[in-house]
């Protein structure tokens, strides 16, 4: 699922790739996806979206937007995946959104597990868009160590690492995916209780946070992810579904993965002591 790296490198992409370009026909879903979560009626998204023409793009955490012309914005999150094809290309079979473009393109939106997508006329009013849009965004220079040790100040004690770090969009774009390199990195167990961290342990998964996603977003995101071509990303990770049941590139210790957490934790038993 795509995350503040893959976020980031989607807008950059569409600011490369389709400012200028204008909406010609909106079709609606070819594939209905119950957990598709809709702005609004879908229905009408065809009337808001046709002629409009892309003029930027941004990301804000989990999410994209694509802004046009006329105050119209499209934005998706979580597991929406956007993909930009050529007029050489087909249009694929599956979609829950697809824009046809004026140089006979297209850009379709599919949904994995669950996603979000809203096309608005002036503002998305949606609440954690809004808290997503208005957080500090972990490779701002005002997150700092001590913005980090307020979160972690306001967290409860017995709340876990992984927790801590992605749930309740602490730090929104933070995820189970990308969480997992960062724990690695600041080698805590992503079980750790926040009260049995040590100064140095909590100081260096802030430097975590930091510098991993820092060089994730550098590297277009994560190879488990694609891009708005479906290519996959130029971080390589260290813990994910490439690797589980590999050797730790450390210790050599073999890559562990379990339930936890509403999700899948990946560890090195070894370099992450519980």
């Amino acid at each position: 699922m795509n995350e503040l790296p893959e976020n980031r490198t989607l807008s950059r992409q569409i600011g490369q790739t389709l400012i200028g370009r204008t909406v010609t026909e909106v079709f609606n879903a070819t594939s209905p996806h119950k957990f598709t979560f809709w702005y609004g009626d879908p229905l009408n998204y065809s009337k808001l979206l046709t002629g409009r023409r892309i003029e930027a793009s941004e990301s804000y955490g989990m999410y994209v937007d694509i802004l046009f012309d006329n105050h119209t914005g499209l934005s998706t999150g979580d597991g929406t995946i956007l993909r930009y094809g050529t007029a050489e290309m087909s249009v694929p079979k599956n979609y829950q959104l697809l824009l046809a473009l004026d140089d006979n393109g297209f850009l379709a939106l599919t949904v994995a597990m669950f996603g979000f997508i809203a096309a608005y006329d002036g503002t998305y009013d949606e609440k954690y868009y809004q808290l997503s849009r208005n957080s500090i965004s972990p490779l701002s220079d005002e997150f700092n160590e001590n913005y980090f040790d307020e979160l972690f100040a306001k967290s409860k004690p017995n709340l876990s690492a992984k927790l801590f770090l992605a749930a309740e969009q602490r730090i929104p774009g933070l995820g189970n995916g990308t969480l997992q390199d960062i724990l690695f990195n600041a080698r805590v167990h992503p079980k750790r209780k926040l009260s049995s961290l040590s100064d140095a342990e909590k100081e260096s998964m802030f430097h975590s946070v930091k510098s991993t996603l820092k060089e994730m977003t550098a590297k277009g995101g994560r190879d488990t992810e694609g891009d708005l071509f479906g290519n996959k990303g130029g971080y390589k990770t260290i813990l994910s579904k490439n690797t589980v049941g590999g050797p730790c590139p450390v210790c050599g210790s073999v890559i562990v993965k379990e339930a936890y957490g509403g999700g899948t934790i990946y560890f090195c038993p070894t370099c992450q002591k519980i």
